[in-house]
C-alpha cells in the first residue's frame, strides 16, 4: 500500500466541502458592488488593473483576459517578467506594485489587489499608491481575520481559510462570478 492509497474519499469530501463553504460565504451585495466598480471604470473610459503574487498573479492574468475578451472591459495585469524584475530591482520588491501603478494607472482606473495572506507588503503598498492616486480599490485576502489588506479597499473580500489553495480557488471563483455577472447584465 502506498501513502496515496491510505487516504480515502473522506479526504476529498472534506476538501470539497471546505471549498464550497468558503465560496458560499461571500456577501452577494459585495459582489454586486465590485461589479458596479468594474462597470463604472468601463463606462468612464478607464481600465481595470489586477495584481497578485504567485497563484494570485495567475488569477490576475485569467481575470484580466476574461474582462477584456468576454466582457469588453479593458483590463491589465503586471505579470510581464521584465516589468516585474525591473521594478523590483530598482525600487525593491515591496514597492514594485506601487511603482507600476504610478507608471501605468490612469484617472478613474479600478485597482484589484489580491493577497492570500493579506500581508504582502507589495500589495499593501499598492493600495497606498492607488489611494494617493484617488483610484477605487477592491481587495481579496484570506488567512487571518485581522490581516492588513482586509479593510483597505472600497470593497473587500476575505476568505476564512488558512490554506492557500482554498483561498486562491475561492478568490478565483468570486472574481469569475463577478466577470460573468457583468457579462450577463451587459447582454440583457
Amino acid at each position: 500500500m502506498t501513502p496515496l492509497t491510505k487516504k480515502n474519499a473522506d479526504f476529498f469530501n472534506s476538501y470539497f466541502s471546505a471549498i464550497d463553504a468558503a465560496i458560499d460565504s461571500v456577501d452577494v451585495d459585495r459582489l454586486i458592488e465590485a461589479a458596479e466598480l468594474i462597470w463604472n471604470a468601463h463606462i468612464s473610459g478607464a481600465k481595470v488593473v489586477i495584481v497578485g503574487n504567485g497563484g494570485s498573479a495567475a488569477m490576475a492574468s485569467h481575470i484580466s483576459v476574461d474582462l477584456t475578451k468576454a466582457a469588453g472591459i479593458r483590463a491589465i495585469n503586471f505579470n510581464e517578467a521584465d516589468l516585474l524584475t525591473c521594478f523590483a530591482n530598482d525600487y525593491g520588491y515591496e514597492h514594485w506594485v506601487a511603482q507600476a501603478l504610478e507608471a501605468y494607472a490612469d484617472k478613474n482606473d479600478l485597482v484589484i489587489l489580491i493577497s492570500s495572506s493579506g500581508e504582502s507588503s507589495n500589495i499593501i503598498n499598492g493600495v497606498a499608491q492607488a489611494r494617493q492616486m484617488e483610484l477605487p480599490v477592491i481587495t481579496l485576502s484570506g488567512f487571518s481575520a485581522d490581516n492588513r489588506l482586509r479593510e483597505l479597499g472600497d470593497v473587500n473580500f476575505w476568505c476564512d481559510s488558512k490554506h492557500y489553495n482554498t483561498v486562491e480557488m475561492t478568490h478565483h471563483v468570486w472574481l469569475l462570478a463577478i466577470a460573468d455577472y457583468v457579462i450577463s447584465c451587459r447582454d440583457n
